[in-house]
């Protein structure tokens, strides 16, 4: 990993991208309550509560995630490639988390089966393994770490990318960070 600027470099809008299972939701609760921000975690405004992961229809999850981008300070986690330009338009910082499939493939199986309450779950959550989500998390997603590194490359906002888990915890160490 590059050298780690400090926290206070990414401002009060940072966006947090990654593949799934990445950590992503984590890392933005922990972040947020460090600098006294709101977290957003874009699966929960995508996905309807208190269902097993049912997406919401595409304009309601839009008029959601623009409200969220309105606010002058937050800690936004998640892809979803229709709105990323706006995201970046709006956010001070960005951080980009891209470890191996084999790890998160394992997250997926822990949290899953293990983490009822984990950070950015659904409210009311009835979660499952779904063969569907095995294949995104080991095949789909496999390469968006290196799609969204390329995507925030072409911004001129302060960055950080994170290619393991050991760089992931070498910033919640530099910057003072609490797990959730």
């Amino acid at each position: 990993m590059e050298r780690i600027p400090p926290l206070e470099d990414l401002g009060r809008r940072i966006v947090i991208f990654g593949a799934s299972n990445s950590g992503k939701s984590t890392l933005a609760a922990a972040i947020a309550a460090r600098i006294g921000v709101p977290p957003v975690h874009l699966d929960q405004l995508y996905h309807q509560p208190r269902t097993n992961w049912v997406p919401r229809p595409r304009e309601e999850f839009h008029v959601l995630q623009r409200d969220a981008m309105r606010g002058d300070a937050w800690v936004m986690d998640g892809n979803y490639s229709a709105l990323v330009e706006e995201r970046l338009s709006r956010a001070t910082g960005a951080i980009v988390l891209d470890d191996g499939h084999w790890q998160r493939t394992g997250r997926y199986i822990v949290r899953t089966l293990l983490q009822r309450r984990r950070v950015g779950n659904l409210e009311g959550n009835k979660d499952s393994l779904k063969w569907s989500m095995f294949h995104w998390v080991f095949v789909a997603s496999r390469h968006h770490g290196e799609r969204y590194r390329a995507i925030v490359d072409t911004t001129t906002l302060p960055r950080v990318y994170c290619q393991s888990l050991r760089e992931v915890k070498a910033l919640y160490t530099a910057w003072g960070l609490q797990r959730p």
